[in-house]
């Protein structure tokens, strides 16, 4: 017998709700920093590896320790402020990765109960078609097309 009901946590509608109603405030608050790169801008722009990001973190640190011996070309108050602002993404970004995995993980047992329920309830249509009930060779006939081997037709009762 497999095993079932690995999931039996479920939102409720208001949770349902209240997470709906954060997330729209979210992208609300997240409006200012909506850009879309294209393909071509994400590998111009891009190659910010981490090798680069401690290069930058670097430079960073000498410009507040040792500020004569910084570039006067470089707009300091917005390299500090794109600075902050990677450096607040990275949370955000890092916060809401960890609540999708947290979701998927979740969803994943809602999917695997959801599949094992549906072969119980398959195994069950194809017995009772079987035994000629009404309404059962149909919702068989419905559900056989997701059980074809490649080569086979799944023409055949498996009850009978």
């Amino acid at each position: 017998m497999p095993i079932s009901n690995l999931n039996n946590v479920h939102l409720s509608a208001e949770q349902v709700a209240q997470a709906q109603s954060a997330l729209s405030q979210l992208e609300q608050v997240l409006t200012a920093v909506n850009i879309n790169l294209t393909p071509d801008e994400r590998r111009k722009y891009g190659s910010v590896n981490e090798q680069n990001k401690l290069f930058i973190n670097k430079v960073r640190d000498y410009n507040l320790s040792q500020t004569s011996l910084s570039a006067a070309e470089v707009d300091w108050t917005e390299f500090n402020a794109d600075y902050q602002s990677r450096t607040t993404y990275e949370g955000i970004i890092s916060r809401l990765n960890n609540l999708v995995d947290r979701l998927n993980n979740a969803k994943t047992l809602h999917d695997y109960d959801n599949y094992q329920s549906a072969l119980t309830d398959y195994a069950f249509t194809a017995y009772k078609a079987g035994s000629n009930e009404p309404g059962y060779e149909e919702k068989w006939a419905g559900l056989k097309q997701f059980f074809v081997k490649a080569g086979k037709p799944a023409t055949e009762n498996p009850a009978g």
